[in-house]
């Protein structure tokens, strides 16, 4: 039988504090009308511009029918626009609107606001080394998920 005090402490950790940074993000994106994830699709349009669904898939670990669901919700929010890929009939271009650039400055103060809450008074050196920590265990869980991993945390 697992313990957690015991043999789970760090996995039961990890769960607690993702638990509730998800939660702190749930009730400042509520806010603006957004759900949790919705504005990491957001952040990565208006950092790159139109986006292929699929690659939006890919660059955030989403599967095609939850990708799809949550576009369709930015959409009938007046936040996306979807059309066809002019360089491949089959995939689907996504789009930030104009009406999104209003969006974009409540969701970078929230994202601002979530990382104070969670850093609280860390110093820098306590900050590095948590950003290092946590890239380690990223490597090690994408290793064992057979995952690729883009940039571990706290790298540039």
């Amino acid at each position: 039988m697992l313990q957690i005090d015991e043999d789970g402490r760090v996995s039961h950790a990890i769960f607690r504090v993702a638990r509730l940074h998800r939660m702190l993000a749930g009730q400042l994106l509520r806010q603006a009308g957004l759900h949790p994830g919705q504005e990491m699709v957001m952040m990565r349009l208006w950092d790159r511009g139109p986006q292929r669904q699929s690659d939006l898939c890919g660059e955030l670990g989403a599967d095609s029918p939850t990708m799809t669901r949550t576009v369709q919700r930015l959409e009938r929010a007046g936040f996306v626009r979807r059309s066809p890929d002019p360089t491949d009939g089959r995939a689907v271009l996504v789009e930030p609107t104009a009406a999104s650039q209003a969006l974009r400055h409540q969701v970078e103060r929230m994202w601002r606001e979530l990382e104070e809450a969670t850093l609280g008074d860390m110093d820098e050196d306590q900050q590095a080394e948590t950003l290092r920590v946590l890239g380690l265990l990223e490597c090690n869980l994408a290793v064992r998920a057979n995952k690729p991993v883009g940039r571990p945390s706290g790298q540039a």
